[in-house]
């Protein structure tokens, strides 16, 4: 029968003395897998499927009985609402609200007129406009403070509100409210002091200058007058 030669096993020095269990293993390419980027991103990756279904979810407003607003957070169900309730995190912004509420209150309801005010100012500037229809402008921001978070509960009050406090106009009509805004810029109204008070040295200079007009105007009337009872006195005496 015909031998084969035996083959010769030459030691590799990278994997001398080392099992087949303690060695590297095989990459992807060697193991014949495709790359994992290639195959499939990863599950946190915002290209993935599961990303782009959680973006096409979180597009639009969702429920406002789903939002936390100590912790900023929108949950889409009542279950996702449920468990962030139960979050340490959650529990601990609820005992900080606990401690000081009308802190909280207070900051939420300055962040909510700022927000509705620099949307009024920035949308629609000076003209009359529907509050409801900027409210509705305003919450399109999904980052927006509720105003269940603030110490006004309906937004009759709050447009009430920025009325007394001299913030904007208000009309109250049969379609609801309106509002128009009332620009107190600092470096605009730094100028229109200016403008008034411009207007009222040039108003005082030329009322100044009338009278000073006027006086002369006496003075010479009287100056005439003398002049002429000078002269009647001279025609008088040389008559007799």
């Amino acid at each position: 029968a015909l031998q084969l030669p035996l083959a010769h096993h030459h030691a590799c020095p990278c994997s001398a003395g080392r099992s087949r269990s303690a060695r590297a293993p095989l990459s992807e390419r060697e193991a014949g897998r495709p790359p994992r980027s290639a195959a499939m991103p990863p599950k946190n990756d915002k290209f993935s499927p599961k990303g782009i279904a959680n973006s096409w979810k979180a597009k639009g407003l969702q429920k406002l009985k789903f939002y936390c607003g100590m912790c900023q957070k929108q949950c889409r169900d009542a279950n996702g609402f449920k468990c962030h309730m139960e979050t340490e995190s959650h529990l601990r912004q609820m005992e900080l609200f606990l401690a000081d509420p009308s802190k909280f209150m207070d900051e939420f309801s300055t962040d909510f007129e700022a927000g509705f005010l620099r949307t009024l100012s920035t949308v629609w500037g000076v003209r009359r406009v529907g509050a409801n229809k900027v409210y509705n402008e305003y919450i399109k921001d999904k980052l927006h403070v509720h105003m269940n978070s603030t110490v006004w509960s309906t937004l009759s009050l709050f447009v009430e509100y920025l009325g007394r406090m001299g913030k904007a106009i208000i009309d109250k009509t049969e379609e609801g409210y309106f509002v128009t805004y009332i620009d107190r810029d600092p470096e605009k109204e730094r100028r229109n002091r200016e403008a008034a008070e411009q207007l009222r040295l040039d108003e005082d200079k030329e009322q100044r200058h009338a009278a000073k007009l006027e006086a002369e105007a006496r003075e010479r009337a009287k100056a005439l007058d003398v002049a002429r009872a000078e002269a009647t006195g001279l025609v008088r005496d040389e008559a007799a």
